[in-house]
């Protein structure tokens, strides 16, 4: 049995490789690195330090170029996306760079009814999403924990038209096993939780009062959450915390735990940056503020050094940061989110959001952006369904092969979508992306991806492989 109680991070190797970051890279270290990421099998800590310290205007260029061709070889041109439906914004802990810290009077509080949660998923559903990220603070309404699994039934339990909510991924915080194991049995997908940040004496200083003040019963979460039965697990840290570059090595010291221990990495990682909050001076002013040239290393290197592992971009950042990552590594995205209970079906009336947004956009404007750019929206939930989940998917996504099945899967959910929710504009920009899609895939992706619009535009629904 897997010891879920014992991992740490270890500071004082990365201090040790840290202090080697202010010298010069050697140009011909740097494209070796390059050429062994092209390679598609990983990066190690002693390679992500020379990165890092790229500046050089051609070194960084070729940096860029290495990620976007390791983006391109395992994810193809798809961006997954979905939405953040925030239930509650009730919460016990004193995180003082968030806006739902427990002594924040300046926020409403406020937990969702089932029949308020039906509401939001209507509007989401009418949207076009099919994948949906819950999300609450830590502090849930009578039920505790029950109150979660019943907000997952009410958002699987929602149809309206051709639509519904495929896929329920959950970021909440940390559970017990035997907690995770009753989460897994509510049919999630994948479970996200992030340290925040990997710095001892930070996430102490930050983290003043609650459950979350206990540094090692979040980092060890997603152990237990793996010991629940959970495969797919989704992790990241809070960028202007603390130093950057620290916690990128720390971040690759976690998935290395989760590879040696479980056989598998995360499924996903997250890269948000420090935004304002209402009520939270901090936030206003993060100790370790990451710089955009800084922001754009992190997600290239991150696809670089974990290339089976999809890379997240939240609204948090401008729409000018969200298409210049998309090249960078990003391979899922949010789309016309709102982070405030009820921000979906409601005018809101008082401030109850998370953190400010960077891009305000509706859904289908980010849609057509993403279709200009040359990418195909992607509303696929099929490899949930199909069990390719954990060591399954990571046995697809390690030599690029996944792009077979999701290739076809985002051009015939994308076709769906154009159907049922699309607008002029997004239609004729999604056909010709969808055209564009298929023939630039090999000949037995582009038959099957053929045959599979052809049934969307036929009538049928949920069309994958």
């Amino acid at each position: 049995m897997i010891d879920t109680k014992t991992f740490d991070i270890d500071e004082a190797p990365i201090w040790e490789s840290l202090a080697t970051v202010g010298v010069a890279p050697d140009a011909a270290r740097i494209r070796e690195i390059l050429a062994k990421g092209r390679v598609m099998k990983g990066l190690d800590a002693d390679d992500i330090v020379p990165l890092m310290a790229v500046s050089d205007p051609e070194l960084l260029a070729e940096l860029f170029d290495t990620a976007r061709f390791v983006k391109d070889n395992i994810y193809g041109r798809r961006l997954v996306i979905f939405a953040p439906l925030y239930v509650s914004n009730l919460c016990a802990n004193e995180c003082l760079y968030c806006a739902f810290r427990a002594r924040n009077k300046e926020v409403v509080r406020r937990a969702l009814s089932q029949d308020e949660i039906a509401r939001e998923t209507r509007v989401l559903i009418d949207q076009g999403h099919k994948r949906l990220l819950l999300v609450a603070g830590e502090s849930y309404p009578k039920r505790g924990l029950q109150y979660i699994l019943d907000a997952i039934a009410t958002v699987y339990s929602v149809k309206n038209g051709n639509g519904e909510i495929r896929r329920v991924n959950v970021n909440i915080a940390p559970l017990t096993v035997e907690e995770f194991a009753a989460l897994k049995g509510a049919r999630i997908g994948t479970y996200q939780c992030f340290q925040e940040t990997y710095h001892h004496e930070t996430y102490g200083q930050v983290h003043v009062a609650g459950k979350k003040a206990d540094y090692h019963w979040r980092l060890q979460a997603v152990d237990r959450a793996m010991a629940g039965g959970i495969d797919d697990c989704g992790i990241g840290a809070l960028f202007g915390l603390f130093d950057w570059r620290f916690e990128m090595l720390a971040l690759m010291q976690h998935i290395r735990h989760l590879e040696a221990a479980f056989g598998v990495g995360p499924h996903t990682i997250s890269v948000p940056r420090i935004e304002p909050a209402t009520g939270s001076a901090f936030a206003e002013h993060p100790p370790s503020p990451v710089d955009d040239l800084s922001f754009r290393k992190i997600v290239a290197i991150l696809r670089i050094a974990v290339p089976y592992t999809g890379i997240i971009m939240s609204t948090r950042e401008t729409v000018e940061m969200r298409r210049e990552t998309f090249a960078l590594g990003v391979s899922q995205i949010s789309g016309g989110s709102r982070t405030n209970p009820g921000g979906y079906a409601e005018t809101a009336r008082y401030d109850t959001s998370q953190f400010s947004l960077g891009d305000h956009r509706c859904l289908d404007d980010v849609v057509c952006d993403v279709a200009q750019l040359g990418y195909v929206p992607s509303f696929c939930t099929a490899c949930y369904r199909l069990g390719r989940t954990g060591a399954d998917f990571m046995d697809l996504a390690r030599p690029g092969d996944i792009k077979y099945h999701c290739d076809p899967n985002a051009v015939s959910t994308f076709q769906e979508y154009l159907m049922d929710y699309g607008t002029d504009e997004s239609h004729a920009i999604g056909e010709r992306a969808i055209e564009a899609s298929i023939a630039g895939m090999d000949e037995a992706s582009a038959r099957y991806s053929r045959v599979m619009v052809a049934k969307v535009k036929q009538g049928k629904r949920d069309v994958y492989r």
